[in-house]
């Protein structure tokens, strides 16, 4: 039966195998400090680079690269270690052509950037942050490890200026990669904005009047030409009434003149003059020519003749007998008349004028009618024509920002990159670390040590303690005998023997000797 060990039992166990854990763990640091010898010495140079923050506000001048730190510092570092840019820095050492691949892979595999984190550039000497700077900016270290140390540090200054050097290109480069890719943007930009200006002014030109805009002005216009069309009507009423009296008050006027002119009627002179000539034959019939009668009757007669011709004549000249018969008309006839002709003057201008008002009413009263096809054709026209708009002026403001931060690049006020610490040559390996050889054997006795005093302890069955004897015997403990034997007497397993008394609460005394 296994008891529930404590802290004392803890203790007495570490005090039984301390050896055991002792000596593993002591040869294995002694091992492992041996063991460093056997590896060949590497020395790693060191530089460091920090990153320069831009002068001018990033509020002002939006940076040109905006990638993550970390990175753009992969990136820069896989750009300095293709073959094209490590050739030139392998060529600079003298060495064979036959070991340029062996120094290049060298390179590629001791070559380590880690990027940092330094507030230097980005406080004051006051020990401020500088207005407009978010966080500290970074760096970074350049390590490079190799057999010997004068190259190592060689190649680590190269690299480093490498680093450096690449970082001005790549920044000049995006600087103008960007505003060249916005400059095609902008001119295809304004030239989809063109092509839509020329497709709205076009159905502009096509439903002029038509548009969703011009309905307000429509209904103006159509009211102003209804009551214009309105007055326009009432003139020609009144002007038709207004002829309509004056021609009856002419008729009425050239009855009762044409009555008073009667006698020059010819009919009638006809009439007066078969009479006067009967008259006459029954004279004569009676008197001679020398009577008074007849001689008043032949003057009557002459006289009605002579009427009577002159209205033969001007029968025959009609036009002269108008104007006559017209000059010879009363002043309030021919009054009447001018009255009559502006009274159809008026009446002519007033239908022309209805013709043009109802036309031009139809007009804005089908424009008024728009139809829902052209009203979203207009919409859609004029909804693409605000975006183009919009991204074109979003263009240009982004061109403009790209100048900018081109122009700062060129003058070098952008985010730079200064070498603050220069790559020494090493004057001790930076492998193998002895001690943290030495170290590790340690660690690694410490833990053999620990298992195999371990195995030891489970595999031991010895009685040590009453608590041991009551889990073993699974009885109760009455009273125990200590040992009186020698105490330099131990058993054949390491362990002093002792001999337990106890009683059970079932049975009499039993003597349990161990």
């Amino acid at each position: 039966m296994e008891r529930e060990l404590t802290m004392d039992d803890y203790l007495a166990i570490l005090r039984r195998r301390l050896k055991v854990i002792l000596v593993p763990m002591l040869a294995a640091a002694v091992a492992g400090f041996v063991v460093s010898y056997g590896f060949s010495p590497k020395y790693t140079s060191q530089s460091m680079v920090l990153v320069v923050g831009q002068k001018v506000p990033s509020n002002y001048v939006t940076p040109v690269i905006t990638a993550d730190f970390t990175q753009r510092i992969q990136t820069l570092s896989q750009q300095v270690m293709s073959s094209s840019r490590l050739k030139p820095i392998i060529q600079a050492l003298g060495l064979k052509p036959e070991e340029e691949g062996q120094v290049m892979d060298a390179i590629r595999s001791n070559l380590t950037v880690t990027p940092v984190i330094t507030s230097m550039s980005a406080a004051t000497p006051g020990g401020k942050k500088r207005p407009g700077t978010d966080q500290a900016l970074p760096g970074f270290n350049v390590n490079y490890s190799d057999s010997d140390p004068k190259r190592a540090q060689k190649i680590c200054n190269a690299i480093t200026d490498a680093i450096v050097t690449e970082n001005l290109q790549s920044r000049a480069e995006a600087a103008k990669d960007t505003t060249d890719f916005l400059d095609r943007q902008v001119e295809d930009a304004k030239r989809a904005l063109d092509e839509h200006d020329s497709q709205l002014a076009s159905f502009k030109n096509k439903y002029l009047g038509q548009l969703p805009g011009d309905i307000d002005n429509n209904m103006k216009m159509l009211m102003a030409l209804t009551t214009q069309l309105d007055q326009s009507t009432q003139s020609l009423n009144r002007a038709q009434q207004d002829k309509s009296y004056t021609e009856s008050l002419l008729a009425q006027q050239l009855a009762a003149w044409k009555s008073s002119q009667s006698n020059s009627n010819p009919q009638t002179l006809e009439t007066q003059l078969t009479t006067l000539q009967t008259q006459l034959i029954q004279l004569q019939s009676r008197y001679t020519d020398d009577h008074p009668d007849v001689i008043k009757t032949k003057t009557d007669i002459a006289k009605v003749q002579s009427k009577l011709d002159e209205i033969n004549k001007r029968t025959v000249n009609p036009a002269e007998a108008s104007e006559k018969a017209s000059a010879n008309e009363p002043a309030e006839i021919r009054q009447m008349r001018l009255q009559i002709h502006q009274y159809e003057n008026v009446i002519q201008q007033a239908t022309s004028d209805q013709k043009r008002l109802q036309g031009q009413i139809n007009i804005y009263q089908s424009r008024t009618n728009m139809s829902p096809g052209i009203e979203e054709q207009y919409k859609q026209l004029s909804r693409d024509y605000d975006n183009a708009q919009a991204f074109y002026r979003d263009l240009l403001t982004k061109k403009s920002s790209a100048d900018l931060g081109k122009s700062m690049e060129n003058q070098q006020q952008g985010e730079q990159m200064t070498v603050l610490q220069i790559a020494g040559a090493p004057d001790r390996p930076s492998f193998p670390n002895r001690l943290l050889f030495a170290a590790a054997g340690l660690a690694g006795g410490l833990g053999i040590g620990f298992l195999l005093g371990v195995w030891l302890e489970i595999s031991d069955r010895s009685i040590r303690t009453e608590r041991d004897a009551e889990a073993v015997m699974d009885l109760p403990l009455l009273i125990s005998v200590p040992w009186l034997g020698d105490e330099n007497e131990v058993s054949s397993n390491g362990n002093g023997q002792r001999k337990f008394w106890s009683r059970s609460q079932t049975a009499d005394k039993d003597k349990v000797e161990v």
